[in-house]
């Protein structure tokens, strides 16, 4: 049975993401900035939290850590709280600490943890491959990538072909909504590129509306994205610098 995953959005531009698996009623909150709307969409939904996963430390990804802990304990549940074994000392909550690997299960679903550095030292995603889908942080963005804030392009890039390489059909789950700025630069970077133009023409309506434009897919990144089309790391350097500035 597949997954129920459901988007919240929070602070001014993050997505937390809330997955229910039905058959086992299992459910996890995935990089949750804060905690009181991700609370009160599981109780108005009937979900009971068990589990958090954090793709990095970033406060505006661990922030709600704490609160919801408390509030599924207070309620007389466990709540195992799942994060980046390289970020430990920067994310005191965690409860077990995962690597390259490493799996998490929400109830017959396994998540692969892969190591996808560069936005911070230790940063990790959650592939489900069953769904398929994989929850990507600050990585990978809708026509974008993460700042590189601790890593370099050479990592960037890695994580950028990992990802490419992924089934086509596979949803990528990240946690800003950074898409309209993205493919402004993306139209830039790659001014022939028709897939762009289209592509900006269904996002800009899509935010004029008012309506989220997340998750992407790795078919869509693959012919949109210029950070997943680098050519190789230099030339991946060389556009963040660009995107950087613009």
């Amino acid at each position: 049975m597949p997954l129920d995953i459901v988007r919240i959005a929070a602070l001014s531009d993050n997505y937390i993401w809330l997955v229910h698996d039905p058959a086992s009623g299992d459910t996890t909150v995935i990089d949750p900035a804060v905690a009181d709307p991700v609370l009160a969409e599981a109780a108005a939904r009937g979900w009971m939290i068990g589990q958090i996963w954090n793709t990095h430390w970033h406060p505006d990804h661990t922030g709600g850590n704490a609160a919801i802990k408390a509030a599924v304990e207070q309620a007389g549940r466990a709540c195992t709280i799942t994060a980046p074994a390289a970020e430990a000392a920067r994310i005191p909550t965690a409860d077990r600490l995962v690597a390259e690997g490493d799996t998490v299960t929400l109830g017959d679903h396994v998540a692969t943890v892969w190591e996808v550095p560069a936005h911070t030292a230790g940063h990790i995603a959650y592939h489900l491959s069953d769904e398929p889908a994989i929850f990507i942080g600050d990585t990978l963005f809708a026509m974008g990538c993460g700042r590189l804030f601790e890593g370099t392009a050479t990592q960037m890039f890695a994580a950028m072909q990992r990802l490419a390489a992924l089934p086509p059909e596979t949803r990528a789950y990240c946690a800003h909504e950074y898409t309209l700025a993205n493919g402004r630069f993306a139209r830039h970077a790659e001014p022939d590129n028709a897939a762009i133009a289209a592509r900006m023409v269904a996002v800009e309506a899509a935010r004029a509306a008012g309506e989220a434009t997340v998750p992407t897919t790795i078919g869509e990144e693959r012919a949109t994205n210029p950070f997943m089309r680098a050519t190789d790391a230099g030339h991946l350097a060389e556009m963040r610098a660009a995107k950087d500035s613009f």
